[in-house]
C-alpha cells in the first residue's frame, strides 16, 4: 500500500516537496449530486427563484472555489488554473448532478481544485434553496478522471 505523503517520517505533517518533478498537463474531472423534492427542482429548472438562477451563482461560486483551493485545503498547494468548467443535468425529478473539469500545466496534481468547485456549487444551491427544501442532500463527490503527471490516467470504474 502506498504511504500517506502530507507526513514525513516522524509522523510531522509537511506540504509535498515537488521542486523536482517536470511541469505535465494535467486534467481532473469530478461530479457529485444534490437531490431535492421535486417542486424545488422544477423552481430551479425553471429560474423562478426569488435569489436568481440558483445554477448559474453555483457555477460561478464553484469556480470561484477553485481558484481558492490552496487557500482552503492547508497542504494543497496553490496552482494557477488554466480553466475550470461546471456542467449541471437534471435527473429524474429530483437530483441535479454537477460535472465540473479543471486544467492547468504543473508540477502536481489538480484533483482538489475539481472536487473543491463540485463541493462548493453543491453548497450553493443548498444555501440558495434550503427556505424551500431543508431536506437537499449532497451526495457522492468524486474524483471520476484524472490525466497528467507520474500516476497515469485515471477513470473511475463505477459512475454510481
Amino acid at each position: 500500500m502506498p504511504r500517506l505523503t502530507h507526513f514525513d517520517d516522524s509522523g510531522a505533517s509537511r506540504m509535498v516537496n515537488v521542486g523536482s518533478k517536470p511541469v505535465t498537463s494535467r486534467m481532473a474531472r469530478a461530479a457529485g449530486r444534490v437531490t431535492m423534492a421535486s417542486e424545488t427542482l422544477a423552481m430551479i429548472r425553471s429560474r423562478g427563484h426569488a435569489k436568481g438562477d440558483v445554477l448559474e451563482v453555483a457555477r460561478l461560486s464553484g469556480i470561484m472555489a477553485a481558484k481558492k483551493t490552496g487557500d482552503l485545503i492547508p497542504l494543497c498547494h496553490p496552482l494557477g488554473l488554466e480553466s475550470v468548467s461546471l456542467n449541471f443535468a437534471f435527473v429524474e425529478d429530483h437530483t441535479i448532478t454537477i460535472e465540473a473539469t479543471a486544467t492547468v500545466e504543473a508540477k502536481t496534481g489538480i484533483e482538489m481544485e475539481a472536487l473543491t468547485a463540485v463541493s462548493v456549487a453543491a453548497l450553493t444551491i443548498y444555501d440558495m434553496c434550503k427556505a424551500v427544501d431543508r431536506n437537499m442532500a449532497i451526495t457522492d463527490i468524486r474524483l471520476m478522471e484524472k490525466s497528467g503527471g507520474k500516476s497515469g490516467h485515471f477513470v473511475r470504474a463505477d459512475d454510481s
